[in-house]
C-alpha cells in the first residue's frame, strides 16, 4: 500500500531559501506543510505560490515549533526539512520508491552542507545523517535548542535511504557569524536551565578541543581554505556558548 506523505518545514524570513526547497518536494509529498513564526519578508508569498498549506505560530523554540509542525499535518508519514535544505535527485528517488515499501516507522538519511559555495565533505560535517522521514506515532523532536533532532520513540530501529539533503548553510561568513551569535544565545540558556557550568579553564579547553576536533580528526584541513574557516568558527561558536553561559553565571 503506498502511503501518503506529508513534507513540514518551519519558516522564518526564508525567501532566499524557500522556493528550492519547495520545488524539491513536488512530487514527493502529498502535502506540504510551513509553519511560520510571522515573517516579514517574501516568505508566505511564495509558500502561497507553490500551494502549500501555510500556517503561522508563534515561534518557542525550535523543538517546540517543529513538534507543532508535525501535529498540524494531514498525513501520519513526516518528512522534516529546514527551509535552507532540499532533496538531491538521488533521494527523491529513494523516497519514492520507500513510499510503496516501507519497512520501518522511521528513516534517516546524510546531508551535505555547501558553505559559502562549497560542499563540505570533512570537519565532522558529513554524512551528518540525520532521521528526517517518520510515522508520527513513533517518533518526536528533542535535543537542546537551538540543536534539535528528530529521535524515535523506545530507541525503536530505523532504515537508511540513499541520496543526501543538500544543505545550503551559509551564503558568506558573515552568515556564519551571525548564527553563531544566534544559536549562542539560545543554546547557553539551555545549558543555564539544566544547571551547567562555565569557568575559563572549561571555555580554554573546549575551544581547543573542538578546533583540533574539527581540523585534525574529522579531516577538516582536506577541505582546504574551507575546512580551516569551518574549524576556526566551530571553536569560536564553543567560546560564545560557554562564554555566554559563564556571563549568565554571573
Amino acid at each position: 500500500m503506498t502511503i501518503s506523505l506529508s513534507a513540514v518545514i518551519i519558516t522564518y524570513n526564508e525567501e532566499r531559501n524557500i522556493e528550492r526547497c519547495l520545488a524539491s518536494l513536488h512530487g514527493i509529498a502529498d502535502e506540504i506543510l510551513v509553519v511560520d513564526s510571522f515573517s516579514s519578508d517574501k516568505t508566505e508569498e511564495i509558500c502561497q505560490q507553490h500551494k502549500v498549506k501555510f500556517i503561522q505560530n508563534k515561534f518557542e523554540g525550535h523543538i517546540q515549533q517543529k513538534n507543532f509542525a508535525i501535529s498540524c499535518a494531514s498525513n501520519n508519514w513526516i518528512l522534516s526539512l529546514d527551509a535552507d535544505e532540499a532533496l538531491s535527485e538521488e533521494l527523491r528517488t529513494s523516497l519514492i520508491n520507500i513510499k510503496s515499501r516501507k519497512d520501518f516507522n522511521g528513516y534517516s538519511m546524510n546531508r551535505l552542507t555547501n558553505y559559502c559555495g562549497k560542499w563540505v565533505k570533512h570537519c565532522g560535517w558529513y554524512p551528518d545523517t540525520k532521521i528526517r522521514l517518520v510515522h508520527r506515532d513513533y517518533a518526536k523532536w528533542s535535543g537542546v535548542n537551538p540543536h534539535d533532532k528528530l529521535e524515535m520513540n523506545n530507541g525503536e530501529s530505523t532504515g537508511f535511504l540513499i541520496g543526501d539533503i543538500l544543505h545550503y548553510s551559509y551564503y558568506t561568513q558573515q552568515d556564519h557569524l551571525n548564527q553563531i551569535e544566534y544559536f549562542g544565545g539560545i543554546a547557553s540558556k539551555e545549558l543555564f536551565e539544566k544547571g551547567a557550568k562555565s569557568s575559563w579553564f572549561k571555555i580554554i579547553y573546549k575551544v581547543i578541543a573542538q578546533f583540533f576536533k574539527s581540523y585534525f580528526l574529522k579531516l577538516g584541513f582536506l577541505d582546504g581554505k574551507t575546512g580551516i574557516t569551518i574549524s576556526r568558527l566551530s571553536a569560536y561558536a564553543t567560546y560564545v556558548k560557554y562564554h555566554k553561559l559563564l556571563r549568565l553565571k554571573k
